[in-house]
């Protein structure tokens, strides 16, 4: 059987694009969630704070002092919680991901509702800590939602 919806929905460029930066998210929410898992070795932290230290980088005084004081100040144990935030995101990003991809009307509330809920911590992480990739993210899940709402509001055919 075919796995794509019989529906034809002219959007279904469209959400295939975002069921694929979904999937991109959730890749990489398991990866943190693997390292983080990783590192609440002692022994795996110890190791990668030596290497840290002894990391010979033009900026030596920059970033990875910050990272190193940040990392030593957690300890292996605060990585379990990382782990687990993450995993659980990976799940939310993975769900609508799939749901997007196969056309179902629910994902995209779904994505709407999820990704919605973040704009308001986005927006403060914008404002006070300004990057260009915050201000990118926020402006891309601003589009997503703005899509996702005209889309899941037009009407559908009984199939």
């Amino acid at each position: 059987m075919n796995p794509i919806p019989s529906r034809r929905s002219p959007h279904g460029v469209g959400l295939r694009v975002i069921a694929i930066y979904e999937a991109v998210k959730t890749v990489g929410l398991l990866l943190v969630a693997v390292a983080a898992f990783h590192l609440n070795r002692t022994q795996n932290f110890d190791h990668l704070m030596h290497w840290l230290e002894h990391l010979s980088l033009a900026d030596s005084n920059g970033l990875r002092w910050k990272l190193v004081d940040l990392l030593q100040q957690m300890g292996p144990s605060k990585f379990v919680a990382i782990g687990i935030v993450a995993l659980a995101y990976a799940l939310i990003f993975g769900i609508e991901g799939v749901g997007l991809w196969l056309g179902k009307y629910w994902a995209e509330w779904f994505t709407v509702i999820a990704t919605g809920s973040l704009i308001p911590l986005e927006l403060y992480e914008t404002l006070y800590h300004f990057g260009w990739l915050k201000l990118a993210t926020l402006l891309g899940n601003v589009a997503i939602i703005i899509y996702l709402v005209r889309v899941a509001r037009q009407p559908r055919s009984a199939d």
